[in-house]
């Protein structure tokens, strides 16, 4: 957490609580414009429920990805925009604050070049950016708010996907598709565990507030001066803020069907790194959709030693170990770092994909490609096969301990 940079107001916890809770539910009930794409029923996700009724085989899922960045970060965007397409999937894009409107309009101009995006108009820009501190609540918020746009127009995705601009795949959509289709779509995949260890205290004892939920800007968490003790109307668990969500699930934490998310939201809107948290304490106190996870991210992360609130910056040293992981996704990237050009060359460049011409093309230029094949079939290479036995074998295990 960064240390403030003026001497906080005293603020009593209580009083803390509810200001920032009360900002919280306003960020996530708010609909902001989009700069490109906003539909409940693209043609492309009509015919692809079209495609799996009639006594059909049942089409390979799809995912619905929240790809967020910062100012400066457009080209990151549009990269892994790139890098993680398939016309069967959705995806929003989220610039924060920090961007600034100008940029937010050049990222709807650059999906709106791309012919393939913008024929099968499966990608959506968020038109007005607000503050996000990853290290607050206001991160959650922020994805809330994504997956609630994302349950809204389309209805046929089937999990939920959160990336930042600086991560990046390690496996075609393809192999990741292909992967999904030897587990129930119900399954939830987030890295958990209730051993709170330090985390106790520094973390869910201790009340921040974060201004980046009623402030228009970025601003530095404030920690409160009062102290809370540890809940008993349900147990904490913590893990990766990087998940794979149902959809079922996903609608579970936005509508709120039961108190439980809502109750969780209040509570964890004072608590430093919550996306640590909220959906592992959801669902792990969650009779309906306890048993429906399994205890992974799918992501490759490398740790210093003692561990700091960021993984290390990965590099082509890392190469070897990402191909090996059986991990989906990874982080953390530098811009343009050249272990992205050997991802995108030899793993991201394979045979994947659905786009006939691909194999004589750069894989990595999606406009290149005049005609997309059959959606539905998918040509995964070994990363696939070595991701679908990993899959299966994680899924075996399921609930919380």
């Amino acid at each position: 957490m960064r240390s403030p940079a003026r001497s906080p107001p005293r603020l009593a916890a209580a009083a803390a609580a509810l200001a920032t809770s009360a900002a919280l539910l306003l960020i996530c009930g708010t609909w902001p414009g989009f700069g490109f794409g906003f539909g409940a029923d693209s043609a492309s996700s009509s015919a692809r429920r079209a495609s799996s009724t009639g006594g059909a085989p049942p089409s390979p899922p799809s995912f619905a990805y929240l790809i967020s960045g910062t100012g400066g970060e457009v080209a990151r965007v549009v990269r892994l925009l790139r890098a993680v397409y398939h016309p069967r999937n959705r995806y929003l894009l989220h610039l924060d604050a920090a961007a600034g409107a100008e940029e937010r309009a050049g990222l709807a101009a650059a999906v709106r070049g791309v012919r393939a995006w913008r024929e099968r108009a499966n990608v959506d820009v968020v038109g007005v950016g607000y503050a996000v501190d990853r290290a607050g609540p206001s991160a959650l918020a922020a994805t809330l708010h994504g997956a609630a746009v994302l349950l809204r127009v389309a209805a046929d995705w089937d999990w939920f996907v959160s990336l930042s601009s600086s991560d990046y795949p390690l496996v075609t959509q393809d192999d990741l598709l292909y992967a999904f289709s030897s587990v129930p779509r119900d399954l939830n995949f987030i890295d958990h565990t209730s051993d709170l260890g330090w985390k106790e205290h520094e973390r869910f004892e201790k009340l921040i507030i974060d201004p980046s939920l009623y402030m228009d800007r970025n601003s530095e968490i404030l920690p409160a001066t009062e102290p809370r003790q540890m809940p008993d109307a349900f147990k904490i668990f913590t893990g990766s803020p990087w998940v794979i969500l149902s959809r079922n699930f996903t609608e579970h934490c936005v509508h709120g069907w039961d108190n439980l998310p809502r109750k969780l939201l209040m509570y964890f809107a004072n608590t430093a790194y919550s996306m640590e948290s909220y959906f592992q304490t959801v669902i792990c106190n969650s009779s309906k959709f306890r048993n429906t996870t399994v205890n992974g991210d799918l992501r490759y992360f490398v740790w210093d030693d003692p561990p700091g609130l960021e993984p290390l910056v990965l590099d082509e040293s890392h190469f070897d170990d990402m191909v090996n992981s059986s991990a989906a996704f990874a982080r953390r990237f530098m811009d343009d770092s050249p272990v992205l050009k050997k991802i995108d060359k030899e793993i991201l460049n394979r045979s994947s994909a659905v786009c006939a011409s691909l194999s004589r093309r750069r894989g990595m230029d999606v406009d290149s490609c005049s005609k997309w094949g059959d959606v539905n079939v998918l040509r995964p290479a070994r990363a696939g096969e070595q991701l679908r036995r990993f899959i299966s074998e994680i899924s075996q295990t399921r609930g919380c301990s």
